[in-house]
């Protein structure tokens, strides 16, 4: 063999070997969000940093990490647990210790299936004082006859609190009545006292026609409404809740403004806001009722962009998962 011909050879088994090195290298990176076990972690790797208090970091493959601050638990009881002392048995994503929350309040999340009884378990909000704000029942969105983790939502809607601060607390169903049966996760909360503005975005088909009177199905025919809402660290999901509802006045619908929200089962998740400006809204939606013609599914589309747009830090929306809004 040539000298020539060697160096080829040995070249050649050079690149080959750098190309497999790199296909490791990327294969691994590609998987490292799989060994994410906080906060830190998560944000050091460039994961996206949710829109909460305290911050959240999502991993892509839906684990969130809390970037935990100090808390209190309520001194009305001595078995009352930090939100983490009982991630094995109940999560709860859209509300974190000391956030500060309003009405109308939705709680989703996560538990295991005999946290449930008949898919569902009690859920209160009390005030400092102990006095009861509003109470319901959190529903499985999924059959609950497992013991792995089944997804649950509420929304309560409560008076305007006396105090500054209060507990949200989640108990176990427990049909049997024993008490050694009894559990429950307990997460502190603060109310807000002050209020703000906000735009929410609803249609009006007279607006939205081309020269032959044919209707567009584009943001053109989109109609602002203001509501006023209290002030939390999280506006971007208050109004997003908040137009999902749906709630127009008699003037309003008077006046020609319509709306198909609210739609049976259709929910926020989250709303992820990196820096870079790119939202993405992730909606449950177990009836499919945000498809069902292009037309429609481009105008609840443009409603949820609009609403979310108000806010300057958004630059673009992407919506998860993406059969929502699909025709």
């Amino acid at each position: 063999m040539t000298t020539g011909t060697s160096r080829s050879v040995v070249g050649g088994v050079v690149i080959i070997g750098v190309i497999a090195l790199g296909f490791l290298y990327y294969s691994k990176r590609s998987n490292d969000y799989s060994a994410v076990t906080n906060f830190s972690e998560c944000k050091q790797a460039g994961y996206p940093i949710m829109e909460s208090y305290p911050e959240k970091c999502q991993t892509p493959d839906g684990r969130q990490f809390t970037n935990e601050v100090a808390t209190t638990t309520p001194s009305t009881s001595t078995t009352t647990l930090p939100i983490t002392g009982k991630e094995n048995l109940i999560r709860v994503t859209s509300v974190s210790s000391n956030q500060i929350v309003a009405s109308p309040l939705t709680i989703e999340g996560m538990a295991r299936g005999y946290w449930y009884f008949e898919a569902s378990f009690p859920v209160e909000l009390r005030d400092g004082n102990g006095k009861v704000l509003a109470s319901g029942p959190a529903t499985a969105r999924t059959d609950w006859m497992t013991e792995e983790f089944v997804p649950f939502s509420i929304t309560l809607t409560f008076a305007r609190p006396v105090t500054a601060t209060g507990t949200l607390i989640l108990h176990k169903d427990n049909p049997s009545g024993l008490p050694e049966n009894d559990n429950e996760l307990r997460i502190p909360v603060r109310f807000s006292t002050t209020e703000r503005s906000v735009s929410l975005y609803y249609y009006d088909s007279r607006l939205d026609k081309d020269s032959s009177g044919n209707i567009l199905c584009s943001a053109k025919g989109l109609v602002s409404v203001t509501r006023t809402i209290p002030v939390t660290q999280t506006p971007l999901q208050d109004a997003l809740r908040l137009m999902l509802t749906g709630n127009l006045t008699a003037a309003e619908k008077s006046a020609g403004v319509t709306t198909e929200f609210p739609l049976s089962g259709v929910s926020l998740i989250s709303a992820t806001l990196p820096a870079n400006g790119a939202l993405t809204i992730s909606l449950a939606d177990p009836l499919n009722k945000t498809s069902g013609g292009a037309c429609r599914a481009q105008v609840l589309r443009a409603q949820v962009e609009a609403t979310a747009k108000q806010f300057s830090q958004v630059k673009s929306v992407t919506f998860s998962p993406a059969t929502v809004f699909q025709p």
